[in-house]
């Protein structure tokens, strides 16, 4: 049997050492990059196991990094690696469909047994689907965020809890949240520049 092989993304050398370390001893093989934007390119190009993706990277973060793997990898587990400060926000990573969380700093049987957690088969149902499902649900939610302060404040600060209220897919939540425009329009059409506005604040502020 082939060793399983991983791919890291973390903008810290250190990090990524630390991981290919304790791994190569588990007979795993690891893959890595310092850029966000480049280890979703790398996802996509190349059969991994298992992706570990810090949270707050220069390029891009582990949201968008998530959001884009997904959507053409639904299968393909993500774990969020976080720092203190971010556990909350990776915490929404998870209700969104990453598979664990991986907060630093890590002991070398911490990080295995993420790692072999989330490398667990997931039933074939439990896959999401990737495209939009519900139209009428974003639109009101677009509409909704275009006059109402309150409900920005949410989205901007509270990630997928200010989305409870309403029926949307993971892939939907995350496209929402990380303000991915060019997909909400190819789905539902060309925005309002009020319907814009709010998602270029939130896509210019990434706080994940």
């Amino acid at each position: 049997m082939p060793n399983q092989k991983i791919l890291v993304i973390d903008d810290e050398r250190i990090v990524i050492d630390s991981i290919a370390k304790i791994l190569k001893e588990e007979r795993i093989d690891v893959d890595s990059t310092l850029s966000g934007r480049q280890g979703v390119e790398m996802a996509l190009q190349n059969d991994y196991d298992l992706v570990l993706s810090d949270l707050r990277m220069p390029d891009i973060g582990g949201m968008r990094v998530l959001r884009d793997i997904k959507r053409a990898k639904p299968k393909l587990p993500v774990v969020i690696i976080t720092g203190y400060a971010t556990v909350p926000s990776a915490v929404q990573a998870m209700k969104l469909g990453a598979a664990e969380i991986l907060e630093k700093p890590f002991s070398p049987d911490g990080l295995v047994y993420t790692v072999q957690k989330a490398l667990q088969p997931v039933p074939s149902e439990a896959v999401e689907e990737q495209g939009l499902i519900h139209r009428d649900e974003i639109l009101r939610l677009l509409e909704r965020a275009a006059t109402d302060q309150n409900i920005v404040y949410e989205l901007m600060h509270c990630g997928a809890d200010a989305l409870a209220d309403y029926q949307l897919t993971n892939a939907e939540k995350l496209a929402v949240l990380t303000a991915d425009i060019d997909w909400i329009e190819k789905h539902v059409g060309q925005l309002s520049a009020m319907q814009r506005k709010w998602l270029d604040a939130r896509r210019n502020n990434e706080i994940w």
